[in-house]
């Protein structure tokens, strides 16, 4: 259970970080232009994650917590891929769909393989975290609605590219 303990903390504190970080960049890039699409959806967004912490925790709580180090290596692939892909994007990385006029896609790092990596991540990320201590019932409700969000957010972010780069990218 310590184990449990401590990864839910670690995340917990680092998604808490991200949204610092999150926060400053997305105010630097408005004053530098940068256009919001969608916007509407991000208490959503918030609310799945916040949500999918909070079923984690009651989860084990509730039905205790069994290690299954099996899913260890997919869910150090999402983090690392959510970081390459921060790490890559620099001050440009943000939680909301924020798009520059004229800029284009970053297409270096792991967006040089993959059009969404910190989302594949994410997928990754809420699937085998819960998995590692043995609450599926969180993996699976948080991948779904996980899977609806982002097939909608991914949408919105490419017709918001597609609109606003002069390549179409």
């Amino acid at each position: 259970m310590v184990s449990f303990w401590l990864c839910w903390g670690a995340l917990m504190a680092q998604r808490l970080e991200e949204l610092l970080r999150a926060r400053r960049n997305t105010r630097r890039l408005l004053q530098q232009g940068a256009l919001e699409v969608a916007g509407g959806h991000y208490p959503l967004m918030v609310l799945l994650h916040l949500s999918w912490f909070t079923l984690w925790w009651v989860e084990v709580l509730q039905h205790g917590c069994s290690w299954n180090p099996g899913w260890l290596p997919l869910a150090l692939a999402g983090q690392g891929l959510r970081l390459w892909a921060q790490h890559t994007l620099g001050p440009r990385w943000t939680t909301r769909i924020l798009i520059v006029p004229g800029e284009s896609p970053v297409q270096r790092g792991p967006f040089a393989f993959l059009r969404h990596p910190n989302y594949l991540g994410v997928v990754f990320e809420l699937w085998a975290f819960p998995m590692l201590f043995g609450a599926w019932r969180t993996a699976l409700v948080a991948s779904f609605a996980n899977a609806a969000l982002l097939s909608w957010r991914i949408r919105q972010e490419e017709r918001a590219w597609t609109a606003t780069t002069p390549s179409g990218n």
